[in-house]
Order: structure tokens, then C-alpha cells, then sequence
């Protein structure tokens, strides 16, 4: 008797985008899995007289009760039929289930909860329209980027003259709040606002004027909410005795600074590297703006369904992002919570679920766009992606041949970056079309026929632990640049 022919499904949708299975079930069936928990019970418990697994079935019940067989049968019965009874309910699920309750015994029928898949309706996404208006940046934006450079490889000298902007200072720093005392704190004149200065930000400039050897006695009065409990709201004075003063001396912008800065040879060469770095960093700059205001007019429009689960799952990669990059800083998110004068609930429920919401429908938004325009895996952009961060990890240093695990280790690092090479081409491609959208541009993609994802997959993969590059530091070289994102 197949399972089909002893189910009776009775499925009651949830506003919480999860589904209620009542499922019963033929008393034939359960008796079978009774007689096999029966079974299980009496193998690893010793009924007398018998050996273990081989006492008749009506002693077990009577050793340890009906209870205890008809508990282990549903286990049993679940482990084994649950897959097939979501197939015979037609649920597409999103995380595992839960039973809920054991309605009865006799006959068997339980209640499942099942969180569902995320459903996504995209709406006349079509009809989305946003110009596309990044203009290429100005000559002075290139010629500051320029002078940017020229700062990167200057030298600094001791000088005999009063601090300018642009100058490097050492000073010492008394004060009756012993928090601010220092002695030989090295600061940056700089000519521009900076957010992160101390002790508070325009010190440096408080400094120009002052020479080497001079002292010079500066008032502050810090706001209340600072973010030091010891300097809240407090007026203090501060005596800067400058130590020393380095001038700064610009390199010449010639053939000589090109050939530093592996540019070219050729300062004309710099130069149009530096005019290019300056125009693709403006244009992934409009870009990352650009893309988001456009999935939120496509978002406008569309009809998103997904469980709290899934959001929580979301919110795990968000939270487990912070906590590499607070590690990158030698702190943990406890001593970030503290800082934040918060809590690990409050964070999550304030600022956490925020940004994986968001996340999560861009990610769903932008997946839907790939099953409905039929875009496909490109070969050679997933190449260039996948030796790009290859090369890249070599750079800050990674030793491919010293992973834990051997060749295992490196198989299993070189499917993570190849899985993760993949979402990336396949989003800038959904982004791309989505662009055309809503420029007014768009065309169909033509039906053709690659190997499948998976396939190319592995076979980076294959070719990736058979080059000797794995064997050694450095990987696979490429001259391919890095899709812009």
C-alpha cells in the first residue's frame, strides 16, 4: 500500500506565510510502524525470557505500555514519511517543519506547521522607468585625485617655521582631565573636517600658527553627548607644547612617480590610469545609489510573501557579518553592545532586522528577475570572477597550500568562492537587465543553450585543484580585471 492511498491531507494556510498540514493517517500503517518501534524498544532494552529485538510484539507492549510504542512509532513514522508528505501536499517548503500536536491516536492524525518558501510576484516590473544619468567626473576631480597620489609618496622633513596645514606634528598634551593627557601624539594638519580626529575634531588646525618648542593653551567645551562619560558636557583647557614640525615634499608629478606607483612608465600613463580609477569609482558610487532606488520602484510594485524564519536566518548573516569585521578591530559584539549602550535582543530587533529585511527582498527580487528574463550563468565573466578572488587572497596573503585539510580543505574553499563567484555575475546580470528596464532599452535574451551552472561549476573547481598554483602560494594569474560591481 503506497503512502498516497493512507494519507488524508487537509492543508490550512497562515497569514504568517506558513501552511498547517492535519494530516491522518491509515491505522493499517501506524500499526506497521508500532511493531517496528516495538521492535526498536525491545533491541535496546532487555525483556526476560528474550533476545534483544526478538521478544513478540504484545510483550513489549506489556513490558514498557502503549504509550512508549505509540511515542517511538511517530518518531519513526515522521523520519521516514515526512518528505513524501509534504510531495503529496505540494508544499514547497522554507525551513523545517514542526508537529505541532498529536490530534489522536486512533485514528492517527497529527497537525505540522511548515514555514513556507519565500513567493515573490514581481508585478508589470516592465513598466518600471528611471534614467540612467551618471556623468563622468570633471578634470579637477582627476587632478585631486592626483595630488592624493603625490600625498601617498611624499617624504616629510623637520621644518623651522610655524605649523601650516598639511603639516605632520608632534606634541605633548597636558591637561587637569587626565584623559587627555598624552606626550608625543603625532597628528595630521589636515586642510579638510575630519570625523575621527582627537580629542575632538579641528584640534590640529588649533595648532597652526605654533612652532617647535612653543606652547599654546586651547579652551574646548565637549557636548553633552559625547561619546567619553568622563568628558560629557565639560569645559577644559588643554596646553600643546609642538615638539616637532614636518613639512611636507611633494613628489613631481613625472615618469619617475608613475614608474613608483606601478601605473606605467610614462607620467601620461598615471594619468589616464588615475582618470580611470577616478570615473569607475564615481560610477559604482551612482551605481550602488542608482540600483537601490531601482529595486525599490520594482519593489513598489511587487508582491513579497516570506516567514519570520526566514527573515531570522537573514538576520544571522547579518549579524555574523558585524562580528568579522568588529574581529578585524579586536572587539567582540558584547563589547560593541556595550559601547552602543544596548542589548543583543534591542540591536537585533532595531537595527539588525531593518537591514536583513532589505536584504532579503533585493536577494529575492533580484533572483525572481533571473527565473522570469531566463538569464544564464556567463562562463567567462564567472571565470574572471572566480580567478579575481582567487588572485585577491593570494595577495593579502593567503597559503593556499597550508589549508586545513589538505586537498579536501582547498576543494572545499574553491567551491565556496565559486559558489559565491556565481551569485555575484548572476546579480550584476539581473541589475544589468534590470537597468535596460528602465532605460527603455530592453530586449529579450535569446534562447540559448550553456552547460549548466553546476556543471561549470565544478569544472573550476576540477581545474582549479589540478593547478599547481594550489600546490603553492600563489594561484592561477589572470589578466582579467574584476567586474565592476
Amino acid at each position: 500500500m503506497s503512502l498516497e492511498e493512507t494519507l488524508n491531507i487537509e492543508k490550512q494556510y497562515q497569514e504568517d506565510h506558513s501552511v498547517k498540514l492535519i494530516v491522518e493517517i491509515d491505522q493499517e500503517k501506524m500499526n506497521t510502524y508500532k511493531r517496528r518501534a516495538a521492535t526498536k524498544i525491545s533491541s535496546k532494552s532487555k525483556v526476560p525470557g528474550f533476545r534483544p529485538g526478538k521478544a513478540p510484539y504484545e510483550i513489549v507492549v506489556r513490558t514498557f505500555g502503549d504509550a512508549a510504542i505509540t511515542e517511538q512509532a511517530i518518531d519513526l513514522l515522521i523520519d521516514a514519511e515526512y518528505s513524501a508528505i509534504l510531495k503529496e501536499a505540494d508544499v514547497n517548503p522554507g525551513a523545517a517543519g514542526s508537529l505541532e500536536s498529536v490530534e489522536s491516536v486512533e485514528p492517527p492524525k497529527f497537525t505540522f506547521s511548515i514555514p513556507l518558501a519565500p513567493q515573490v510576484d514581481l508585478g508589470d516590473y516592465h513598466a518600471v522607468r528611471l534614467p540612467y544619468e551618471w556623468v563622468a567626473p570633471e578634470q579637477k576631480d582627476v587632478d585631486a585625485a592626483l595630488e592624493e597620489l603625490r600625498q601617498m609618496y611624499a617624504a616629510t622633513e623637520n621644518v623651522d617655521r610655524a605649523i601650516e596645514p598639511g603639516d605632520y606634528v608632534s606634541v605633548d598634551v597636558k591637561s587637569e582631565t587626565s584623559e587627555l593627557n598624552r606626550s608625543g601624539f603625532a597628528t595630521f594638519v589636515r586642510k579638510e573636517d575630519r570625523d575621527t580626529e582627537w580629542p575632538y575634531n579641528g584640534f590640529a588646525k588649533e595648532l597652526i600658527g605654533a612652532k617647535a618648542g612653543e606652547s599654546k593653551t586651547i579652551s574646548h567645551e565637549f557636548p553633552e553627548d559625547w561619546e567619553v562619560e568622563e568628558l560629557k558636557g565639560k569645559s577644559v583647557e588643554i596646553e600643546a607644547t609642538v615638539k616637532t614640525v614636518r613639512g611636507v615634499i611633494l613628489p613631481d608629478l613625472d615618469d619617475e612617480l608613475a614608474q613608483k606607483t606601478g601605473a606605467g612608465d610614462t607620467v601620461d600613463a598615471l594619468k589616464e590610469a588615475v582618470k580611470k580609477d577616478v570615473e569607475n569609482r564615481s560610477q559604482n558610487t551612482y551605481d550602488d545609489i542608482y540600483y537601490v532606488e531601482l529595486i525599490e520602484k520594482v519593489k513598489e510594485g511587487a508582491t513579497i510573501k516570506f516567514h519570520a524564519h526566514t527573515l531570522e536566518h537573514e538576520g544571522e548573516h547579518v549579524l555574523s557579518d558585524l562580528a568579522n569585521r568588529l574581529a578585524q578591530q579586536n572587539m567582540d559584539l558584547e563589547t560593541y553592545f556595550k559601547m552602543r549602550e544596548t542589548t543583543r535582543e534591542n540591536f537585533i530587533e532595531e537595527e539588525v532586522n531593518p537591514v536583513a529585511k532589505k536584504r532579503l527582498e533585493r536577494s529575492l527580487i533580484l533572483d525572481e528577475i533571473v527565473l522570469k528574463e531566463k538569464i544564464q550563468l556567463d562562463n567567462d565573466l564567472l571565470d574572471a570572477e572566480y580567478n579575481s578572488t582567487i588572485n585577491g587572497l593570494a595577495q593579502q596573503g593567503m597559503d593556499f597550500s597550508k589549508l586545513r585539510g589538505g586537498k579536501k580543505g582547498q576543494k572545499e574553499l574553491s567551491q565556496a568562492i565559486a559558489m559565491e563567484s556565481a551569485s555575484r555575475v548572476m546579480t550584476r546580470k539581473a541589475l544589468d537587465t534590470l537597468k535596460t528596464i528602465a532605460m527603455g532599452e530592453y530586449k529579450p535574451v535569446e534562447e540559448i543553450v550553456e552547460e549548466p551552472a553546476a556543471d561549470v561549476i565544478e569544472e573550476i573547481i576540477v581545474e582549479a585543484i589540478a593547478e599547481e598554483a594550489m600546490e603553492e602560494t600563489a594561484p592561477v594569474e589572470t589578466e582579467q580585471e574584476k567586474p565592476a560591481e
